[in-house]
């Protein structure tokens, strides 16, 4: 029996996702994130690029392609679960939704659905996202049944707004392929409410510090997590703050309305007593923010949710205040280059433009990260693969050094054939035949350590410098060690703890880089300043500082004196 994969995309570098299996004469595709389907129209030659489409849930990165794909070929079946149906939309918001036709048909969960002649598809509610689905898909034959599960993106761990998913409804099926998403590769994070209340606490000081707090978010899932955390936290609750809405978002908190009945039952019972989203009498207050409110929302110390995409301007102009923007955690892309796509005019160039100068510099701002995860980290996958018994296990949807650490794992290298395609590459899945697993790629690398006197020295190889992670951990030259049980933590240091660490051991009175307006990013932007352009240190001194809006007020009046 033909078994095989191929990956259109596989969201390595946010391409989206969508691939196509054959399971005997069948082709099933599993969503469409790609924003260009012309990979999909080639090479027809029989009419259609699949047989059945099923889509997993209504993030970008896994349905933005399905309207584009119906367009093409309007006779092509494609299902969701019900509430991914309701979400589609969203990925179109400059379309009337009265004009998005409705080309995708609900079925039902846990609930084997047939639609050819041997081929089932089953529901499984995936975590992650209101309606994402993990897919058992199931085709028999006179001589066997061969089962594939396709888990999209998915979550173990119960969240504010989604059930995780239910892995005692999976254990022990045993499929022949097991199509998993490895986002967080073998990262190991803490505990789900830990996140939480870490992300709270911050919040929560913000405020207290008279700081505004922008959060850019996508129009489904954080935002909505966000805000239902902010509701019913204790350290919110009651308390004088208003929450503002803005962007596409206000959009997916009023779908998300329309899917309460999806909804786990404790928030259905929180939106008996009280609004789930809009609500001015309750405190914390949330509103709509509309456009014309941007410039003046931050009067007093407020929270903003606005989109991934937004103009970031709008809210942080020079009479607006102190702001801290909290960006979410991306797996591979540290807080750094986040943040100088935030303060440049390109991701590439760590120097802002003259208007960006200007106009944010004058506004003081902190960019920092927080992690609040929505996939499963590295023992949470390896929970999943472990209760489902897989023959063979596909990972996608992750940048490749991150899947390639999944591979390497002795625990699933020694018991799964394992692989980790790239977008293009066929992938032939033979079941019940002699297969020989690929040796693991290679990610020890041995040194040596010398003791010297005082001192320990640690040699590596060159050959780690090669892994694209390397910049990010030698980027300062400077590590922090610690011990795991009986094993030694290597960390790297970023440029960002090394001035957040720098500025609480110099004195409050003291005129530095470390305390000067001008200071971002560990660079001098005064153009006046003999370091403009430069690295600096923050115990660093010039002529021409001034103190940020964060220092203490008697150094704000001691530079004024002068």
């Amino acid at each position: 029996m033909e078994l095989e994969c191929l990956p259109y995309s596989v969201n390595h570098a946010d391409e989206g996702v969508c691939l196509l299996v054959r399971m005997g004469p069948y082709r099933i595709m599993f969503d469409c994130g790609m924003e260009n389907i012309t990979p999909l129209q080639a090479d027809l030659k029989q009419g259609l690029p699949a047989d059945v489409v099923l889509c997993s849930h209504a993030h970008p990165d896994h349905a933005r392609g399905f309207l584009a794909l119906h367009q093409a070929f309007p006779q092509l079946p494609i299902y969701a679960s019900e509430a991914t149906t309701q979400l589609l939309p969203l990925n179109w918001p400059n379309l009337d939704p009265q004009k998005i036709p409705q080309f995708c048909q609900a079925l039902p969960w846990r609930s084997p659905v047939e639609f050819q002649d041997g081929l089932c598809a089953e529901l499984f509610p995936a975590g992650h996202l209101p309606g994402a689905a993990a897919i058992r898909l199931t085709y028999t034959t006179p001589r066997r049944t061969y089962t594939l599960v396709y888990t999209g993106d998915f979550f173990l761990s119960n969240s504010r707004l989604v059930e995780g998913l239910p892995l005692d409804a999976l254990r022990g099926v045993e499929p022949d392929v097991l199509v998993v998403e490895g986002t967080y590769g073998t990262a190991r994070h803490p505990h789900r409410r830990q996140q939480e209340n870490q992300l709270a606490e911050r919040i929560s000081r913000a405020i207290a510090n008279g700081q505004s707090v922008l959060l850019p978010v996508p129009t489904l899932g954080l935002g909505q997590e966000i805000l239902m955390l902010l509701r019913s936290h204790h350290l919110f609750t009651g308390r004088d703050v208003d929450i503002w809405v803005d962007g596409s978002i206000a959009a997916g908190c009023d779908a998300y309305l329309n899917l309460l009945p999806h909804l786990p039952g404790s928030v259905q019972n929180f939106s008996r007593h009280q609004p789930l989203f809009w609500d001015e009498r309750v405190r914390p207050r949330v509103r709509r923010l509309q456009p014309e409110q941007r410039q003046i929302v931050s009067k007093s110390p407020c929270i903003v949710f606005t989109d991934e995409t937004a103009d970031l301007n709008a809210y942080c102009h020079p009479d607006s205040g102190s702001w801290l923007i909290l960006l979410p955690h991306r797996p591979g892309r540290p807080i750094a280059e986040e943040y100088q796509v935030l303060m440049s005019d390109s991701g590439t160039n760590p120097e802002p433009s003259r208007s960006q100068r200007k106009h944010k510099l004058t506004s003081p701002i902190s960019v920092e990260s927080y992690l609040l995860a929505q996939h499963c980290d590295g023992p949470g996958t390896t929970q999943l693969i472990h209760n489902l018994r897989p023959q063979h296990v596909v990972f996608m949807h992750g940048s490749p050094t991150y899947l390639a650490d999944l591979t390497s794992l002795d625990e699933l290298h020694n018991r799964y054939h394992l692989h980790s395609p790239s977008a293009g590459t066929l992938v032939e899945l033979p079941i019940g035949e002699t297969f020989l697993q690929p040796a693991a790629p290679e990610t020890n690398y041995e040194g040596e350590l010398t003791e010297l006197g005082t001192v320990v020295t640690i040699t590596l190889p060159d050959a780690i410098t090669v892994d694209p992670r390397w910049q990010n951990f030698a980027d300062t030259g400077l590590i922090e060690a610690r011990w795991q049980g009986e094993e030694l933590v290597l960390r790297g240091l970023t440029q960002r703890e090394l001035l957040t660490q720098g500025s609480d051991r110099i004195p409050a009175d003291l005129a530095c880089c470390g305390r000067c307006l001008h200071q971002r990013g560990q660079r001098c932007w005064n153009q006046a300043s003999p370091l403009f352009g430069f690295k600096v240190t923050p115990d660093g001194y010039c002529p021409v500082f001034e103190p940020s809006a964060t220092q203490p007020r008697s150094l704000r009046e001691d530079e004024q004196n002068n």
